[in-house]
């Protein structure tokens, strides 16, 4: 009997490329687009004399880009290829990530955060739905790729998360030896935003030579709607996630420099957090496949509660290593296990719809958590300026979100069918 062309050495290698051209859009629309932010915050607000409270603003400001992509993105992959909508996406955050070097204005970075946020979104939303298009693709014959494709695809924020942590310091390095050698009118910050623009370039082209073209996806009608109302303590779990995670991806570096660490130290463990984020998949794809109701999310934001917690109960070498570690390996799993409750609660068609809903209160959550952990730490005191603070109530919102999740079961229709399967088609379109 002759070898099925899907079980070919040359078709594993390229959907094991496929998935990571695909994993390439989430490192620039997050690792390199909103969490490279944490490395160039410290700089950045000693050069302009920022507030915590600003300094958190300018990821709120962010994320209420990100909103707005997100609302967007379905509007365009209606009348445009997902591809098409993925790769212009990355462009769009090339370009204006290179502009963050040009501007020192408070309302200028808000501007060019913000447009950042609805780059990224574009990105980010049509990529997932790309990802679990691949997924079904391959789930008859092998149950066990589909939750590891979404998770490589989620999971690719750690290379741009893990670049970024290499990066940014040797090139402040070389930066503040030219602002000491001119008293002081170079800033070390703008470069920093120029190379990460350069990364997300090359990215974006790797991203339009292999990502998948994609399948067209149908209008949702009637009876093909992603049931939302049966997915609502899905979608409060992962408010509070958006609301609770975010503090910590803003301000943990500001934190590990307040606690003395000194810049090899902390990319490093900001490295170490890309690294965890990578190996994520490997560590939770089963969960993903294996449950339909919210268990997955309610075992990743205790853990994330739990990561959170420790830098601000201890300073101690070992916490915050097990901390960053712990956080890198759950946090982006979170926004994984969303994918796949939609995927298996929702037919194909409405996929699109789910994601973006999902991908619309994760936004807003992100909105309100950096200009909150800011403002708590303005009005604390001690050594860490307050950040303690902000990053305890951080904790709180994730451990809410883990209880939400507790109730979330999976979505059936009035005959107890599964609403993925009750709309599934026969067969999967091939590639």
């Amino acid at each position: 009997m002759s070898t099925p062309p899907e079980a070919t050495p040359s078709a594993s290698r390229a959907l094991l490329v496929a998935a990571l051209a695909l994993a390439l859009g989430a490192a620039v629309s997050l690792g390199l687009a909103r969490f490279a932010y944490a490395l160039l915050l410290p700089p950045m607000r000693a050069d302009l004399g920022w507030s915590y409270f600003t300094a958190g603003a300018m990821n709120t400001a962010n994320a209420a880009g990100y909103l707005a992509g997100a609302l967007s993105t379905p509007l365009l992959l209606a009348r445009r290829p997902a591809k098409h909508v993925f790769v212009g996406g990355a462009l769009l955050a090339a370009l204006t990530l290179a502009l963050h070097a040009l501007v020192r204005a408070e309302g200028a970075l808000y501007a060019l955060r913000f447009a950042t946020g609805v780059a990224s979104a574009l990105t980010f939303v049509s990529g997932g739905l790309l990802a679990a298009q691949l997924a079904s693709r391959h789930e008859v014959r092998d149950a066990g790729r589909t939750g590891l494709i979404l998770g490589l695809y989620y999971g690719g924020t750690g290379i741009g998360i893990i670049i970024a942590a290499l990066a940014l310091p040797p090139i402040a390095a070389i930066t503040t030896a030219a602002s000491v050698a001119t008293a002081g009118r170079v800033s070390t910050w703008p470069w920093g935003w120029v190379a990460l623009a350069l990364v997300s370039l090359v990215f974006a082209e790797i991203m339009r030579r292999h990502s998948p073209e994609g399948t067209h996806t149908p209008r949702a009608n009637k009876r093909s709607r992603v049931p939302l109302r049966r997915l609502a303590f899905g979608l409060a779990a992962y408010f509070c996630f958006g609301l609770g995670y975010i503090g910590y991806m803003t301000f943990i570096v500001q934190l590990l420099t307040l606690y003395g660490l000194r810049g090899r130290e902390v990319a490093a463990l900001y490295a170490l957090l890309g690294l965890a984020v990578i190996v994520s998949p490997f560590l939770w794809a089963r969960l993903l496949d294996r449950h339909r109701d919210g268990t997955p999310m309610l075992l990743l934001n205790g853990l994330l509660a739990l990561a959170t917690l420790l830098p601000v109960a201890t300073d101690a070498r070992w916490a915050l290593v097990l901390s960053v570690a712990g956080f890198g390996a759950v946090f982006l799993s979170v926004v994984a296990s969303t994918a796949a409750l939609v995927r298996h609660n929702a037919p194909p068609e409405a996929w699109s719809g789910g994601i973006a809903a999902f991908t619309t209160v994760f936004a807003v959550g992100q909105i309100v958590g950096p200009s909150l952990v800011g403002w708590i730490a303005d009005r604390g005191g001690g050594p860490t300026g307050g950040l303690a603070g902000g990053l305890t109530a951080s904790t709180a919102v994730l451990a809410v979100g883990a209880v939400l999740a507790a109730f979330q079961r999976e979505a059936k229709d009035s005959r107890g069918t599964s609403a993925s399967q009750s709309t599934m088609p026969k067969s999967s379109t091939s590639d």
